[in-house]
């Protein structure tokens, strides 16, 4: 970045979104700085983006332009690829201009006797169109597989913890330090794209599920929230939600704050959403005072660990605090069961707490400690 303005903008000009005198001093900073690309951290109409390119001497994106193409480059999978390319075409859609004047008009029919055909405008919205639809045709599929994969998921006897957080929270490096992986952590915008999980080890549970989601960011576009919306309903079906959160950044409320309006968005409110707690990361970062005041809070709450995903501080107490919310408002269950059932039998040793069993007439009777969720999952296997 060679320089940067900030403005207040009291009144949205419909042309250029900035007043005239704000317009001109950006174009003076660009010639100046030689800049090649003016960034505008707002969503920018198609006509003020065209307005200020012709203003500023200089290609213009904004806000989402830029986050899409950040998105491009981190994309690693075919899904996620094509989840860029599905929320690239629809911003794109409305951003065609007017770049084809010499064949702005085009001929149907034979001779000098056909009406107007398509304008070339025209034949690239059809074309995005059907780009578009192709492209959700494939990620219906993959929404399709994804769903079978949960299913199997919820038929095995693991919970499934999803880490949700702002982006650049540390989410990745917090997986890599509890599964020992190598997943691309870095300190940059959008570093994990498409979901991630690997199984770990928590006191009392042989396996666990974890899975490293997508960042989030305040105002995501809507594009953006709607191509995602499959890799993120992985959220949805999780048994517990680990937000981390970074208590060294300055705007660390208002980022809790945007996590919990896309999950709000996601359908996962208060009501009927999976249990959630709160990772402090980065305290490592603070002074003594900010430390000491944040450490005190967190003891007066059952819902909140501070950690230092790189230094590997609190993550004991964060596993424990974990496996503490997968077994909470549990409750004994006494179950009769055929001897011969194996499968069932290893899924009530796995996913819950094993009190009392006897066998009785070929029949193995339990008492089984186990949570509200699992309950649940235990009576669809029986009706399946």
């Amino acid at each position: 970045m060679v320089g940067s303005r900030s403005f207040r903008v009291r009144t949205v000009r419909p042309a250029t979104l900035l007043g005239k005198g704000q317009v001109e001093e950006l174009a003076e900073l660009a010639k100046d700085k030689g800049a090649g690309l003016l960034i505008v951290d707002a969503a920018l109409a198609p006509i003020q983006q065209k307005n200020l390119e012709e203003e500023a001497g200089t290609k213009v994106i904004d806000r989402t332009g830029l986050i899409l193409e950040i998105f491009g480059e981190r994309a690693a999978t075919a899904e996620g690829r094509l989840q860029v390319e599905l929320a690239h075409l629809d911003y794109q859609a409305g951003r065609l201009v007017r770049s084809w004047t010499h064949l702005e008009r085009q001929r149907g029919g034979f001779g000098f006797l056909g009406g107007p055909g398509e304008t070339q405008i025209e034949a690239d919205r059809r074309m995005i169109r059907d780009r578009m639809a192709k492209i959700r045709r494939e990620l219906d599929q993959v929404k399709r597989t994804r769903s079978l994969h949960r299913d199997r998921r919820q038929r095995a006897p693991w919970p499934v913890i999803a880490l949700v957080g702002y982006t650049n929270a540390g989410k990745s490096t917090l997986f890599n330090r509890l599964t020992g992986e190598d997943v691309f952590a870095e300190n940059l915008l959008f570093a994990t794209l498409d979901p991630t999980m690997r199984d770990i080890r928590l006191p009392g549970f042989d396996k666990v599920i974890l899975s490293d989601t997508v960042g989030f960011v305040s105002d995501l576009p809507t594009e953006l929230i709607a191509a995602f919306r499959a890799t993120l309903e992985e959220v949805a079906s999780a048994d517990l939600l680990v937000h981390v959160r970074n208590m060294a950044h300055p705007d660390r409320e208002a980022q809790r704050e945007d996590v919990d309006d896309v999950l709000v968005s996601l359908g996962l409110g208060e009501e009927g959403a999976p249990p959630r707690i709160e990772a402090w990361n980065k305290v490592d970062l603070l002074d003594a005072e900010e430390r000491g005041r944040l450490t005190e809070e967190a003891r007066r709450r059952a819902d909140v660990v501070p950690i230092s995903a790189i230094s590997g501080e609190g993550l004991e107490a964060l596993r424990e605090r974990m496996a503490e919310r997968l077994r909470s408002g549990e409750q004994v269950h006494h179950i009769r069961i055929a001897a011969t059932e194996g499968s069932k039998i290893a899924w009530l040793h796995s996913r819950g707490e094993v009190i009392e069993q006897k066998i009785e007439d070929d029949e193995l009777e339990l008492s089984v400690r186990l949570s509200p969720d699992n309950w649940a999952r235990f009576q669809a296997l029986e009706s399946a």
